[in-house]
């Protein structure tokens, strides 16, 4: 088995990437400090053809070095706005039709891989701070809960790390590459 170069996989330019057909899902990120973790966002937000990234409250936007680190450009390709607000986000998503899921461990949550996931319907999920999580009033704000199941001693992920699980999984279901 050999490694493909770069040049043999075939990726998308940015220009290509603009124009081509996204994933019906955006992501909120609610007040994530790491300037790292927002970039892995970006990247694995490209990976998976995301709509639409949108940066609230603290969480700090590009351009900075520190994203672009991790980001590896995709700051460019993904689209992406800011808002001072995590709730007025969601509150806006709600309006434009999005089913909107903070990432959490609530009463009641979802197991990822027990989501039901609507044909032709949108999609957006709320990733919280490294520490707080998902502010409660976004939390409340939201349609419901999705929680990664873990069997370990710890009780969290690192939300770069848990963006890129949730992600996948979205975007397996909505592209047709496993019905739930």
């Amino acid at each position: 088995m050999r490694k493909l170069k770069v040049t043999e996989m075939n990726r998308l330019s940015v220009d290509d990437y603009k124009k081509s057909e996204k994933t019906p899902l955006v992501v909120v990120l609610d007040d994530v400090r790491s300037l790292h973790n927002v970039g892995a966002v970006f990247r694995t937000a490209d990976a998976f053809l995301v709509s639409h990234i949108h940066l609230c409250g603290i969480t700090a936007r590009p351009p900075q070095p520190e994203i672009h680190k991790t980001a590896l450009g995709a700051e460019d390709s993904v689209d992406w706005s800011y808002s001072s607000s995590a709730l007025e986000v969601v509150d806006a998503l709600h309006r434009q039709g999005y089913k909107v899921y903070a990432v959490e461990q609530a009463e009641g949550s979802t197991m990822l891989h027990d989501m039901l996931l609507s044909a032709g319907q949108r999609f957006a999920v709320v990733m919280g701070n490294e520490v707080k999580g998902v502010d409660q009033a976004v939390v409340d704000a939201c349609d419901g809960c999705i929680e990664i199941p873990q069997w370990g001693t710890k009780h969290s992920l690192n939300v770069s790390v848990a963006t890129g699980i949730v992600l996948w999984e979205f975007a397996k279901r909505l592209h047709g590459m496993q019905k739930p």
